[in-house]
């Protein structure tokens, strides 16, 4: 079994990848819906669009909320400054890789989003993510951890991500048994509280276990 590394004795340089929001559900089709006059909405359909955190929080509410004030509260690039590493803080998307969670999406490329399946033998979701992962990869240098804040459990992120990060590919010890709105809430604890989690490599972990004690009232 691998030794959890907790975050204050760690190197410092830190990135986080987020796996996307649900697009096929009831609340993408109304961020997605000509109709909709709700914010998110109406910068989807101008020009300039909505960021990619803000329209995948809207579409997937807390667990996303909470991975982006999580990766925004706790990232560590080792420069902030490059806009590979997006200040630490990049979304896996269904066709275009890693993006940057301030990135404007427009209502089209949302669209294309959705009709895209996350699947290992989509080439068109699969290829892009290969690409600006090892693009990451060079850009953080040797001592620089990615954490996946996303599912562990099933091989979707991490078949893609673990043959090029290695044992640099960690994910927090905590996530093992929590649904994703557990994961969320959990989140959103540590952002108040100041505490990050404690990560392990995913090379090896257990990644499904027992669920844990709900988490007390926020």
């Amino acid at each position: 079994m691998h030794k959890t590394y907790p975050a204050e004795l760690s190197a410092g340089k830190r990135i986080f990848l987020l796996s996307p929001a649900n697009l096929g559900g009831i609340r993408a089709k109304q961020v997605m819906s000509d109709a909709a006059q709700f914010t998110v909405a109406q910068q989807l359909r101008t020009a300039e669009g909505a960021t990619l955190g803000d329209v995948f929080s809207f579409v997937s509410g807390l667990y996303f909320r909470g991975k982006l004030a999580y990766a925004r509260r706790f990232s560590s690039p080792p420069d902030p400054s490059d806009p590979v590493t997006a200040g630490g803080v990049l979304v896996i998307t269904p066709n275009a890789g890693l993006r940057a969670a301030d990135v404007f999406v427009t209502l089209d490329s949302l669209r294309r989003f959705a009709g895209e399946p996350i699947d290992l033998e989509n080439v068109r979701y699969r290829r892009p993510l290969e690409r600006s992962a090892r693009a990451l990869l060079e850009a953080v240098g040797p001592d620089c951890d990615v954490v996946l804040l996303g599912s562990i459990a099933s091989g979707k992120y991490v078949e893609v991500l673990l043959p090029i990060f290695g044992d640099r590919l960690l994910f927090p010890a905590s996530f093992v048994g929590r649904g994703d709105m557990s994961r969320g809430g959990l989140m959103l604890r540590c952002v108040d509280n100041g505490l990050e989690l404690d990560y392990v490599p995913i090379a090896g972990a257990v990644r499904q276990g027992k669920r844990p004690p709900r988490l007390a009232p926020r």
